[in-house]
């Protein structure tokens, strides 16, 4: 396949968006001045594995301008917007495997089309192009000098590859740089996943119980964005210390058994497997929505689902009634997928200029660093972390204070006391 994309006419639609996003990336477009210039990424084949976004396109449009030969597919089958994916073929000439809706076989079919380019580097998110490589694809890791990766789900599958000895070259986890996580997971993913909610169900959420599944930096943002259109947000947790955190930041916090009892709206965002399972949705609120808003479908049980319900049927776009045998309706949204890329845009172009920046300086470190670096994973170099923040307040017009050489001088000395 030179490309796979559903149709090659809505590039001129797609274009004006993703000049729209560019507008509001203005950290990427300063690395991509430099790298039009330096050419760092010359002679390197790069298969990327992401969300085919407005944002996306401008990330890989920068590679390419460092000299990078693009391939570019979906990292989840609903969230690819079609006609970013023809404008990034017709106009931009990098190929896309990439179509919203497409089956389990044609995603992966997708992911292969990339992999056949023989990468060089490989950027992720969800992990999924470096899981082929070691599965079915070992014979690619010999052009291989590194991967990186945007998401907490997959820094998580990297981290146990490494832990087993498994891993065959070195990732960057580009998710934990602060740079991202701090704002792309928690205001990024806050006022996305409203966003497709609201868009999935035009429901009003003010007055609603609007349970959290997970209190992680995702699961902050979304509880606190819930909070602020007047639900009264409900947090589940596993962890002792992010229980006692939700309960200070004033939520209320109680086992998912006791939440699926109370909630109007659900939204999972822990990264685990079956977080909602069908003893949960047999004692929900007839007309609970359900949704999920990690990387997977997997933390939403929907055989479980099916299993207790007697029929079903779509109502709205990205909203399917699940009739129950009880006699209580659920309706879950996005077929639990990504519901603020499945239904929405996903996050605002502004919080990804830095998530992007990360991207886009690591795969520039990989390639001049790869000779030293061994496999395993390693976070974002704190250098690059704070240079790209220096760059956003700048773009922002916000200037901040620099130590004087008396408060440098006191913070390495110990002499100094009260």
């Amino acid at each position: 396949m030179k490309h796979h994309v559903k149709d090659i006419s809505l590039a001129k639609k797609g274009k004006l968006r993703i000049e729209w996003a560019e507008k509001d990336m203005p950290v990427l477009r300063l690395i991509k001045k430099r790298f039009e210039k330096e050419k760092p990424l010359k002679g390197i084949r790069l298969g990327a594995c992401l969300h085919v976004t407005t944002e996306t396109a401008n990330l890989v449009v920068t590679l390419k301008a460092g000299g990078a030969d693009v391939y570019l597919c979906a990292s989840n089958p609903l969230s690819t917007q079609d006609d970013v994916a023809a404008s990034l073929v017709k106009n931009s000439g990098i190929p896309v495997f990439a179509i919203k809706g497409e089956d389990n076989k044609t995603y992966y079919q997708h992911i292969n089309a990339v992999l056949d380019k023989k990468p060089h580097i490989t950027m992720d998110d969800g992990a999924d192009l470096v899981a082929a490589i070691h599965g079915e694809r070992k014979d690619l890791v010999k052009n291989i000098i590194g991967s990186t990766e945007e998401t907490t789900t997959g820094v998580i599958r990297l981290k146990s590859m490494a832990a087993n000895n498994v891993l065959m070259f070195p990732v960057i986890a580009v998710n934990d740089a602060e740079t991202k996580h701090f704002f792309d997971n928690r205001y990024g993913t806050g006022q996305s996943t409203i966003d497709g909610i609201i868009r999935a169900t035009n429901k009003l959420l003010a007055g609603s119980v609007f349970v959290v599944c997970g209190y992680g930096w995702c699961g902050k943002g979304l509880a606190m964005r819930a909070k602020g259109m007047g639900a009264d947000v409900v947090v589940t947790e596993i962890d002792p210390l992010k229980g006692i955190e939700a309960v200070m930041d004033g939520f209320r916090v109680m086992p998912i058994a006791d939440a699926a009892k109370i909630g109007d709206v659900f939204c999972t965002v822990t990264g685990n497997i079956n977080v909602i399972r069908k003893e949960h949705f047999r004692i929900m609120k007839d007309g609970a929505i359900v949704s999920n808003s990690g990387h997977f479908n997997v933390e939403l049980d929907i055989d479980g689902l099916k299993s207790i319900s007697k029929g079903r049927r779509i109502v709205r776009d990205f909203v399917e009634e699940y009739r129950l045998k009880n006699g209580k309706r659920v309706f879950l949204l996005a077929d639990g997928r990504l519901v603020n890329l499945a239904s929405a845009e996903g996050h605002p172009p502004s919080v990804m200029d830095m998530s992007f920046a990360n991207q886009a300086l690591a795969a520039e470190y990989l390639a001049k660093n790869y000779k030293k670096l061994e496999k395993k994973v390693y976070v974002v170099p704190t250098k690059i972390d704070k240079e790209i923040a220096r760059l956003k307040l700048i773009s922002m017009g916000i200037k901040i204070d620099t130590l004087t050489a008396e408060q440098k001088k006191y913070l390495t000395s110990w002499e100094m006391g009260t």
